[in-house]
């Protein structure tokens, strides 16, 4: 079974906007609650793990008797509220993440229901959603008879748009592609990447360009006084401005996911640690315009859909240092050396080098001559 999400535009009424606030404020304020006792549970038994083990935890259930408001709203997304606590927690013991922190206002306003019953429903410009009732939305594509909807996550934006995303649930076995067609990308600073036949992505680096005005808006915001009618307006313009960037970067890398996929059987790449990069290297502006990991998670998706690969490359493998022509490897090599020479008289541009031979590991990877 596969999952697939589509992400649709809602056009709730007032009133159905105020019953979204509720929820919103009500699936938060369960989450606080639920994490302020287990922080309290984990601080006695914390240097006990067996009787950490032990304990029964708090469910949304618990707080309707002393908060009866609660019951006003979806108890599915109460519950998916514990359900994303018990995942923090779970991350945080396995050391892939922190330790859970409180929810606030300014956080990301969203909730997840889920279809019992028939609860969740489509009909002609209409989305059944519990307590909700019926809803507008623009569904600008169809879902697939075969799709069997299993959740949906409502979120509100910081422009104040709402969107909702169906997750669906489907029979999908890929049939393995013969891979024929093999490109390695060499991640580049100024145009995303850079391939082994030397084409470059042309990033347009939306937020550079945006750069100067949403600088000016900021400046503007800041002189307001915070909570006015003047400063709503103006937090709304910013916002708005990075939305804008945000949705340029998106579509214009599902559109070069999307060319890749459809051209190649097989595309290589580097595993690239991009946090440590932006932080190490101070272009954590430029890093996070690319959009590098989200690229990648495009890129693999689209991939498997087809029964294609993607292979990620070691962070360590010396990519660039190699010579792509008799796989000499130099000792060193500075970053503003933007041409590789070598000794055995092979030059080229330093990232289409390397391209090539990040194309030339994922083909050793894959036993292809």
């Amino acid at each position: 079974m596969v999952n697939k999400s589509y992400k649709f535009r809602l056009y709730p009424t007032k009133e159905q906007e105020q019953l979204l606030a509720k929820t919103f404020g009500c699936v938060r304020f369960v989450y606080n609650k639920m994490l302020e006792e287990r922080i309290q549970i984990y601080e006695k038994f914390k240097d006990d793990k067996e009787a950490l083990k032990k304990q029964t935890f708090p469910t949304p259930a618990k707080y309707k008797k002393e908060f009866p408001w609660l019951k006003e709203v979806d108890s599915l997304a109460l519950a998916n509220a514990q359900l994303n606590l018990q995942k923090a927690f779970q991350n945080f013991f396995s050391g892939r993440a922190g330790f859970p922190k409180f929810k606030n206002r300014k956080a990301k306003q969203s909730y997840t229901t889920n279809v019992v019953n028939g609860n969740i429903q489509l009909s002609d410009g209409y989305i059944k959603l519990p307590k909700l009732k019926w809803v507008k939305f623009k569904q600008h594509r169809e879902i697939p008879a075969h799709h069997i909807i299993k959740a949906c996550t409502i979120t509100k934006t910081k422009t104040g748009k709402y969107y909702v995303s169906i997750l669906t649930e489907y029979e999908h076995q890929p049939v393995p592609k013969e891979i024929q067609t093999v490109v390695g990308l060499d991640f580049s600073m100024n145009t995303l990447y850079v391939d082994s036949e030397g084409k470059r992505a042309n990033y347009p680096r939306f937020y550079r360009q945006a750069l100067e005005k949403l600088a000016k808006e900021q400046r503007i915001l800041s002189r307001r006084k915070k909570g006015s009618n003047r400063w709503h307006k103006q937090r709304l313009k910013v916002a708005k401005l990075h939305e804008k960037i945000a949705n340029q970067r998106k579509d214009f890398l599902h559109k070069k996911s999307y060319e890749l996929a459809k051209q190649y059987d097989c595309v290589v790449i580097e595993d690239l640690n991009m946090k440590g990069m932006s932080q190490v290297l101070n272009f954590g502006k430029s890093v996070h315009d690319n959009g590098w990991g989200m690229f990648t998670t495009f890129l693999q998706y689209k991939l498997e859909e087809q029964g294609k690969k993607l292979i990620k490359i070691d962070k360590w493998f010396p990519s660039s240092k190699t010579c792509s022509c008799c796989g000499q490897v130099k000792e060193s090599l500075s970053l503003s050396e933007r041409t590789f020479r070598c000794e055995c008289g092979f030059e080229s541009d330093r990232d289409v080098n390397a391209a090539i031979n990040i194309k030339h590991e994922g083909m050793k990877r894959l036993a292809i001559t």
